[in-house]
């Protein structure tokens, strides 16, 4: 009888052993998780102003900005992701996935006044993975998105009753 306690209390320190020097376990990223450098083009050549609610959209010309994006995010589900995004153009940004990828911050001095002075500006990208082969909205695609770029001063910048909002088409690729 003795030899039986004996052989479960060594069987017993086996495992706990075996379990002490086991490989920690990876965090799944659900195939969506978004890791990488990116290079992200927000198209000017589309760029739009919204105009007033039951207004027509008018296209305008603006910039086409080219950024590169460091992007490192977290996944506790495949529809719910965190994390933070680097631009090379000197800001950085939470990330989330909430069915889109939204990426939001704000720009210091980004709409020009009559007065000469500057209202800010909140800029959203809004992306989604895309499958260019199908023409199809992919979220497991992580290597080229598209999407919107929408930054938007806020309701009373420079004496105006109404915000300015500038949209253009997106696209992100990986590196």
């Amino acid at each position: 009888m003795r030899g039986v306690g004996l052989a479960a209390g060594a069987a017993a320190i086996t495992l706990l052993a075996g379990l002490g020097t086991a490989t920690p376990a990876h965090a799944n990223d659900f195939g969506v998780a978004l890791n990488g450098t990116y290079r992200v083009l927000s198209d000017g050549e589309w760029a739009k102003v919204g105009m007033a609610p039951g207004g027509a959209d008018v296209f305008i010309d603006q910039q086409t900005v080219v950024q590169t994006w460091t992007v490192s995010t977290q996944c506790v589900s495949p529809i719910e992701c965190i994390g933070e995004v680097k631009s090379d153009r000197g800001w950085t940004a939470t990330i989330r996935l909430k069915d889109y990828w939204y990426v939001d911050h704000d720009i210091p001095n980004w709409l020009p006044c009559p007065d000469g002075s500057f209202a800010p500006g909140h800029q959203k990208f809004i992306l989604s993975g895309f499958d260019p082969a199908r023409n199809e909205r992919n979220v497991k695609n992580t290597n080229f998105l598209m999407g919107r770029d929408n930054t938007k001063a806020p309701s009373g910048a420079c004496g105006r009753n109404q915000p300015v909002v500038i949209e253009m088409p997106v696209r992100m690729e990986r590196v």
